[in-house]
């Protein structure tokens, strides 16, 4: 019986994008200062305004306007005629010290919040994401570096894509469809604007062998996309949760990532839960599985742990195997994904799954744990 999955990946000049890296670029530079540092931050923007706000602990000072205004900048608002630019935007900050329940509730090894938290992983690809994840993400970077290289000067910082991946035995057999959304300069054609995305996006990334005669390639659906950018929509951390996990293929945990330590266990377990799944596929024992473990605040491990795969196996056994294997307490993923660094910028740009790169160390496949679940299952 065929089904349909879709995922949503978005360009680094989307606001809601554009908050996440501004919140990740502060918490990086208190990282690097602090790495015990304690942090939720969120970050609102709108026209001509960043507001930075949450909750810190820490010993590091940074000098947060200037950040979020060199973001800006980096990410590609540098020019007074998008409506809000780095130069001149203004940046209200209102930061508080951690809630002191919270500091004095919550040991220096327990959970930082009460969350839960999902794990995916599928061998349909060489990175372990589902297909309409790797389009959609390849579609939206591939926008940005042809933006930022100037190879299409005309591009402007935001956008957006929506792949559906067409499945049969839970395989991908087809695109179903592609929805692009890319900002553009005023004195650029439509008809120019969608040619580039077909001729400089579409058919360089996206698997042309999936693309059948009847599928739909929508680009910019309702004409010109000139105001765009927080001009055009308030930004706020937190808002692409599904464009940062799986789409829809797995379910969200529900919570954010950015702006958050690593002793937010909605974070890091994140991270964990996805390597669990990983080690798993690529062991052999499933095509698919699904990881999901539930933590209470001030709790150092999770008050539940499940593992779903689609094969016959023992998931009893699997489970206990999978706990002996991975160090799963709040103070165990810190240490062994070693995520006192500052290293979530990169993960609000580039994305948090399934890149390879070596500070992903939950991307990191280890051979002597592939050879043990294959062993033991």
């Amino acid at each position: 019986m065929g089904i349909i999955k879709s995922a949503e990946a978005v360009c680094l000049g989307h606001p809601d994008k554009t908050a996440d890296i501004i919140a990740d670029a502060i918490l990086d530079q208190l990282i690097a200062k602090d790495p015990y540092t304690r942090a939720s931050i969120e970050v609102l923007i709108t026209t001509g305004l960043v507001h930075v706000s949450g909750e810190l602990s820490t010993d590091a000072y940074v000098d947060i306007p200037n950040i979020a205004r060199s973001t800006l900048i980096e990410v590609g608002y540098t020019k007074p005629d998008y409506g809000f630019d780095g130069y001149t935007a203004g940046v209200i900050t209102t930061i508080n010290d951690q809630s002191p329940e919270i500091a004095l509730g919550v040991p220096s090894d327990g959970a930082g919040d009460t969350c839960i938290v999902v794990g995916y992983a599928t061998n349909e690809t060489d990175n372990y994401m589902p297909l309409p994840c790797n389009i959609a993400n390849s579609i939206v970077k591939t926008i940005d570096e042809l933006r930022k290289d100037d190879i299409v000067p005309f591009f402007r910082p935001d956008g957006k894509a929506i792949v559906v991946v067409d499945y049969e035995d839970n395989k991908p057999v087809g695109i179903n469809s592609i929805t692009v959304l890319v900002q553009h300069d005023p004195w650029v054609s439509e008809k120019d604007v969608k040619e580039a995305v077909m001729e400089q996006v579409i058919k360089k990334v996206v698997p042309q062998h999936l693309i059948k005669k009847d599928t739909p390639i929508v680009i910019n659906p309702i004409g010109r996309f000139i105001i765009g950018g927080p001009m055009a929509d308030t930004g706020l951390t937190g808002r692409k949760t599904i464009a940062d996990a799986y789409g829809t293929a797995a379910a969200s945990g529900g919570s954010a990532f950015a702006g958050k330590d690593p002793t937010k266990i909605d974070r890091s377990a994140s991270y964990m839960a996805r390597m669990i799944a990983k080690h798993i596929v690529a062991s052999g024992v499933a095509n698919q599985c699904n990881v999901e473990m539930v933590y209470v605040i001030g709790s150092s491990m999770p008050v539940s742990f499940n593992i779903k795969v689609d094969t016959d196996i023992n998931t009893e056994k699997l489970n206990n195997i999978v706990k002996e294997i991975f160090d799963i307490s709040t103070a165990g993923i810190i240490k062994s994904l070693d995520l006192r660094r500052p290293i979530y910028k990169k993960t609000s740009i580039l994305g948090h799954f399934g890149i390879n790169d070596d500070d992903y160390l939950w991307e990191t496949l280890h051979k002597n744990i592939l050879e043990e679940i294959k062993k033991e299952v």
